[in-house]
């Protein structure tokens, strides 16, 4: 049983990139296509894809690197099940002073912190990418 599939998705792609692999199995959900989304959107990962395992669906994570270095240098969970972490739209993170990414899962879905700020909303801080 797996009690943060968020993190477990992070973990893999970390993992996967440090030995160089392009491709990364995990297992699907929602949230986690949602994260994957915004990683498209914002240039970290090249895509992703469903598909199904022994009749169990996963996700199929295309990694990408830049110079033959992962394009991915930090990738850190904030909130955690045990101690959850919300923020309002003027307390949102900032990293590396705006050039890293923050997943907030906000009332209008999963978005980039400079997303989240511009509609106004504030909401849990999944993670950190930079």
């Amino acid at each position: 049983m797996m009690t943060d599939p968020i993190s477990d998705l992070l973990t893999r792609i970390r993992n996967a990139q440090a030995v160089d692999k392009l491709n990364v199995l995990v297992p699907a959900s929602n949230v986690k296509r949602a994260i994957l989304k915004v990683l498209k959107d914002e240039g970290y990962i090249e895509g992703f894809a469903d598909q199904t395992v022994d009749g169990k669906p996963f996700i199929d994570v295309r990694l990408k690197y830049y110079a033959g270095r992962p394009v991915i240098e930090r990738l850190d969970r904030i909130s955690k099940p045990g101690l959850r972490t919300y923020r309002g739209k003027d307390k949102m993170p900032k990293v590396l002073g705006g050039l890293g990414t923050v997943i907030v899962s906000t009332s209008k879905g999963v978005m980039t912190d400079r997303a989240a700020r511009a509609a106004g909303l504030g909401g849990e801080v999944l993670c950190i990418v930079a």
